[in-house]
């Protein structure tokens, strides 16, 4: 338990470690891979670390953005986006998209992966993802701090509008998580996690019946 003998620092002041623990100690997170496409028709994939679910009715995602990148501005001008589920199968393929490179090269065609057009909203998503979200730009936000000190950081909120499952994944009507080889962003430079069977857990809620 964190008490007397904790390590304690003030974030403005540096964290006195090898190592900035902030992306370690929150996470494993969900990873956003985003399609995108710019104005002239470029398509764009790039994987961020900070992403997460944020409404159920109507459902929307949203990811954050440490700078202003082609994802970001893809989705400005043109309003859609669409979130790919990142797989172990796929994990060399996502992290491929991760490169930096210029605005016009298409990281579909440096990872191997085939883009299809989005059924309503004007992306490509990753055929060979099991999961797809097509989304149109509900929001986009420049993150402050708590001073009010504008950050070079953008979080991008989309409404999901459009959804394809693989069929293989919903067997009894029922999506099936831990089938999935889901994979997490872990902190540091590299480190993932896969979510598994063997790690699974249930708990009720004290609120629901016969809990």
């Amino acid at each position: 338990m964190a008490g007397e003998t904790a390590h304690f620092y003030e974030p403005a002041n540096g964290h006195g470690l090898a190592y900035d623990p902030f992306n370690s100690i929150v996470g494993p997170r969900p990873i956003g891979w985003i399609s995108s496409v710019n104005a002239q028709g470029v398509p764009n994939l790039a994987p961020y670390s900070f992403f997460n679910a944020f409404n159920y009715v109507p459902p929307i995602i949203g990811f954050s953005s440490i700078g202003w990148k082609d994802s970001v501005a893809n989705i400005e001008a043109t309003g859609v986006f669409v979130w790919n589920l990142a797989t172990r199968r796929l994990a060399q393929a996502m992290n491929a998209t991760s490169a930096h490179v210029p605005g016009d090269v298409d990281e579909f065609g440096l990872s191997g992966l085939t883009p299809v057009p989005g059924r309503v909203v004007a992306a490509p998503r990753v055929l060979e993802s099991p999961v797809n979200f097509e989304c149109r730009l509900s929001q986009l936000i420049r993150l402050k701090s708590a001073s009010g000190a504008e950050t070079d950081s953008w979080l991008v909120l989309g409404e999901v509008v459009g959804v394809h499952i693989d069929t293989d994944a919903i067997p009894d009507g029922r999506y099936d998580t831990f089938g999935q080889g889901v994979i997490l962003r872990a902190g540091r430079l590299g480190d993932y996690a896969e979510i598994s069977r063997e790690n699974m857990f249930e708990m009720a809620r004290p609120d629901w019946p016969g809990a």
